[in-house]
């Protein structure tokens, strides 16, 4: 399926032990898993794709929503004319790039694209 231009596509959970977290996740509801490296997971249930980043602690919440844009600059202008702030400037992914915002509320999204 191809992303679609502002909608939720991905949702990334923070875990402190990946293997815990897939073991979890798999007997307790069947979602596969893909490695990135020693620090990132993606999952797919079937219906949404997300992952697990390592964090050294753990984090209550802690959910970051990631929507998707083909044009990543526009998006990232569009975000800082309506009020919201850029907390983690555009990097580069394996599939992509990415940036995370903070809205008017103080609520920490992301926005990426494949392009």
């Amino acid at each position: 399926m191809k992303p679609q231009d502002n909608c939720i596509d991905y949702i990334e959970f923070s875990a402190t032990d990946l293997e815990e977290i897939k073991k979890f996740y798999g007997s307790c509801f069947s979602w596969s898993f893909t490695d990135y490296g020693p620090e990132y997971t993606s999952f797919e249930d079937g219906r949404m794709a997300g992952g697990f980043r390592k964090e050294e602690t753990n984090t209550r919440n802690g959910v970051l929503i990631v929507l998707y844009h083909v044009d990543l600059e526009g998006s990232k202008s569009r975000i800082q004319a309506a009020g919201g702030s850029i907390s983690k400037d555009v990097f580069s992914f394996p599939g992509g790039r990415r940036f995370h915002f903070i809205d008017p509320s103080g609520n920490e999204l992301a926005v990426w694209s494949d392009q």
